[in-house]
C-alpha cells in the first residue's frame, strides 16, 4: 500500500512539472509534489550557482514558512562551504564517482561539527521549530545542479533511511524535470529571439504588441511603439564586407537595448535587416518620445554607419482609435519612413501636426494601388483578413 502510495507520488510529481508553463512553476511543483508524498511540512529547490560558491534558493512551499522565507526569494542564498556535507559531494564525493544519495538531518545532531564551525542545518531546523530534514542532490547531465530539501516539524516522525532512499529517487525524477523545463526554454528563447544582436525578434513583437493593444482596448493603457531604420548598413556591408555590417547590427542594437532600459518594462527588439523597435506599455507617450530623441543622437554618434530614422506612435496622441496592433504598426512605420525620407536627426512623431497629421494619414491610405508611377508605401504590418483594422 505504502509502495503504491509512493509511486502515485511519483508520477503526480512528474505530471506537474511536465504542466507547468514556467520555470517558476516547474520548480514549485517540484517542492508541493516532493513536500506531499514525503509527508513534509515544508520543501525548498535549490541551485548552485558554481561561479558564486553558493546554494541559491529558487523556491520555498509550504505550511509553516518562516517570516524570512518567501515563496520565491530573490536573495535568499548559503554559502556551499557553511555545509560540509554538500561540499563532500560536489567536492570529494561525486567527484570520485559516488553515487548522489540524500540524507537525513534531525534537529537532536550536534550543533557543532569540527572545531570553531556551526552546523547550519541543523541550527536552522531548531530556529524554525522543525524536527528533522530530508536533503537530495540534483544531478543535471552529470553535473551536480542543486539540492532538494524537505521537513518535517517537531514531534512529526523523523524522517528515516527508507525516506531518504526514496528522496533519492524523487531527485531524479526532479532533475529530469528541470532538464526538460531548460531546454522547453531554450527552444522558447530561439523562437523568440534575434540571433545576431539576442534582443527580441518580430515574432516576439507581434505577440507582446497584440496584447499590449488588448490591454488598452481594456483599460486605456498607453502602448507606444518606436520603429526605427538603421542607415547605411548596406553602404557598410558594400564596402567594408558584411562582417562589419553584423558589427554595426550588434552595435546599435546594444544602444537600442541601453535606451529601452530608460522605459520600465520596454522591450527592444530587431524586426529584420536594418529594422529595429521598441515597444512600451505604460510610460507617457512624452517619455517615450524622449527615449527616441537619446537614440537618435546615440545611433549618431556611432563610427559606423549613418544615424537612425526613427517613428513613433503612441496611442496617448492624436491619431485616432487604436483597435489593432496593425494599425499602430502602421502609424510607427509610416512616421520612421518620413523621417527617412527627410533625413530628419530627431524621432518623427505620428499625430502631432494638427488633424490633417500627413503621417496619421499615410498610415491610414488604402493598400497600394496598381498606378503607374505611384510611390507609396508598402508597410510591412501583418496583414488580417476583413474588418476595420483601426
Amino acid at each position: 500500500m505504502a509502495e503504491d502510495i509512493r509511486l502515485a507520488g511519483v508520477v503526480a510529481l512528474a505530471q506537474a512539472m511536465a504542466a507547468a508553463g514556467t520555470p517558476n512553476d516547474a520548480y514549485r511543483a517540484a517542492a508541493t509534489r516532493a513536500r506531499h508524498t514525503l509527508r513534509g511540512s515544508f520543501a525548498a529547490l535549490s541551485m548552485w550557482e558554481r561561479e558564486l560558491g553558493r546554494l541559491r534558493v529558487l523556491v520555498n512551499v509550504g505550511d509553516d514558512l518562516a517570516p524570512d522565507e518567501e515563496e520565491f526569494p530573490e536573495h535568499e542564498a548559503y554559502p556551499v562551504h557553511q555545509f560540509p556535507e554538500i561540499t563532500e559531494f560536489l567536492h570529494e564525493r561525486w567527484a570520485g564517482g559516488g553515487a548522489p544519495h540524500a540524507w537525513v538531518e534531525t534537529a537532536d545532531g550536534p550543533a557543532t561539527g569540527r572545531p570553531g564551525y556551526l552546523h547550519q542545518r541543523v541550527a536552522a531546523l531548531r530556529r524554525r521549530g522543525r524536527g528533522s530534514c530530508v536533503v537530495a542532490p540534483l544531478v543535471l547531465h552529470g553535473r551536480a545542479w542543486g539540492e532538494l530539501y524537505v521537513a518535517r516539524p517537531v514531534g512529526a516522525p523523523v524522517f528515516d533511511r527508507a525516506d531518504a532512499e526514496f528522496a533519492t529517487v524523487l531527485a531524479s525524477v526532479v532533475a529530469a524535470g528541470i532538464a526538460q523545463t531548460e531546454r522547453l526554454e531554450e527552444a522558447r528563447r530561439l523562437a523568440f529571439t534575434d540571433a545576431l544582436t539576442g534582443l527580441a525578434n518580430r515574432r516576439c513583437v507581434d505577440l507582446a504588441l497584440d496584447e499590449a493593444v488588448e490591454r488598452h482596448r481594456r483599460d486605456a493603457t498607453v502602448v507606444s511603439l518606436v520603429v526605427c531604420d538603421l542607415n547605411g548598413l548596406k553602404r557598410v556591408n558594400d564596402t567594408q564586407g558584411h562582417a562589419v555590417g553584423d558589427r554595426l547590427l550588434e552595435r546599435f542594437g546594444s544602444v537600442l537595448s541601453l535606451c529601452g532600459a530608460m522605459l520600465p518594462g520596454a522591450l527592444a527588439a530587431r524586426l529584420g535587416g536594418d529594422e529595429f523597435c521598441l515597444l512600451a506599455v505604460g510610460p507617457p507617450a512624452d517619455d517615450v518620445v524622449g527615449v527616441a530623441r537619446e537614440l537618435c543622437r546615440r545611433a549618431a554618434g556611432l563610427d559606423l554607419g549613418e544615424g537612425v530614422a526613427c517613428g513613433v506612435a503612441s496611442t496617448q496622441d492624436a491619431i485616432g482609435p487604436v483597435r489593432s496592433a496593425r494599425r499602430l504598426f502602421r502609424l510607427a512605420d509610416a512616421a520612421q519612413y518620413r523621417a527617412k525620407a527627410e533625413r530628419a536627426a530627431q524621432p518623427v512623431v505620428a499625430g502631432r501636426e494638427g488633424p490633417d497629421d500627413p503621417v496619421v494619414r499615410l498610415a491610414d491610405e488604402p493598400a497600394p494601388a496598381a498606378r503607374p508611377g505611384a510611390e507609396r508605401r508598402r508597410f510591412r504590418g501583418r496583414e488580417r483578413d476583413g474588418g476595420d483594422d483601426r
